[in-house]
C-alpha cells in the first residue's frame, strides 16, 4: 500500500525483497557452479578438471567458485549431499513406514537403490574411482557407504530375532545386501544385460528376501 506524502506517492521499502533476490542469485549460482562440475567430472575425469574450468563452464569467476564451495573436494562433498535428492528418501522413509512385512521393506530399499543408481550413478562411479588416488574422495566414498550400511542395519535391526534366515546375523545380512545391490551389478544388467530398471528393482527384492529371510 502506497503512502502520499505531500501529494508523492512513496513505495514501500524493498530491502526485504532485495535480501531475497540476493539469496534466490546466490543458490542459482551455487547449483549452476555445481551442475558445471558435474558435467566436467563425469566427461573429463575429476582428476583432470580444474577450478579454473569449472568456473568457465558455468560462467563465474574463479573466485566465485572458492567462495561457494572452497575447493574441488567440496565441490564433490556438495554433489554427494544432492545426489540423494532425485531417488527420493522421503519417499524411501515413507514405504519403509508403511511396509507391513519384511519383503516389502526390502522392496523398497530395493527401489531406493534403483533410483539412486539410475540418476546418480555416474556420480558414485566417479567417487570411488578417484578415491582410488585421491584420499579426500576415498574418505567420502568411505562415509557414504558406512551411512548406506548404517540404514540397513537400522532396518533390518529393527525386524524381530527370527526374521533372519538361520546362519546369516545382522552383519551377514548387510554384506549380502550390499553384495547384490550396488552400482556394478547395476551397470552390468543395464548396459550388458539389457534389463531395463522396474526389472532390476523387482529381483532385487525377490532375490533379497531369498536371501535374507527365513521362510
Amino acid at each position: 500500500m502506497q503512502q502520499k506524502i505531500g501529494g508523492a506517492s512513496e513505495s514501500p521499502p524493498r530491502r526485504g525483497y532485495d535480501n531475497l533476490r540476493r539469496q534466490a542469485q546466490a543458490h542459482r549460482t551455487r547449483a549452476d557452479i555445481a551442475e558445471a562440475a558435474r558435467r566436467l567430472f563425469i566427461s573429463q575425469g575429476w582428476a583432470s578438471t580444474t577450478v579454473r574450468e569449472v568456473a568457465r563452464e558455468a560462467g563465474v569467476s574463479v573466485p566465485t567458485v572458492y567462495a561457494a564451495y572452497g575447493n574441488k573436494t567440496g565441490l564433490v562433498w556438495a554433489l554427494v549431499d544432492a545426489a540423494d535428492l532425485p531417488a527420493d528418501p522421503k519417499r524411501l522413509l515413507a514405504d519403509l513406514g508403511a511396509a507391513t512385512t519384511p519383503e516389502k521393506q526390502l522392496a523398497a530399499m530395493a527401489g531406493y537403490d534403483r533410483r539412486l543408481f539410475e540418476r546418480s550413478g555416474d556420480l558414485i562411479t566417479l567417487i570411488r574411482e578417484a578415491g582410488r588416488t585421491e584420499a579426500d574422495l576415498a574418505t567420502i566414498y568411505e562415509r557414504v557407504r558406512r551411512a548406506a550400511d548404517q540404514t540397513r542395519v537400522d532396518v533390518f535391526s529393527s525386524w524381530p530375532a527370527s526374521t533372519l534366515r538361520p546362519g546369516v546375523d545382522l552383519a551377514t545380512a548387510v554384506d549380502v545386501y550390499a553384495a547384490l545391490c550396488n552400482i556394478d551389478v547395476y551397470t552390468i544388467l543395464i548396459h550388458e544385460r539389457g534389463w531395463p530398471p522396474d526389472q532390476i528393482e523387482h529381483w532385487w527384492g525377490q532375490t533379497l528376501s531369498r536371501q535374507l529371510l527365513d521362510r
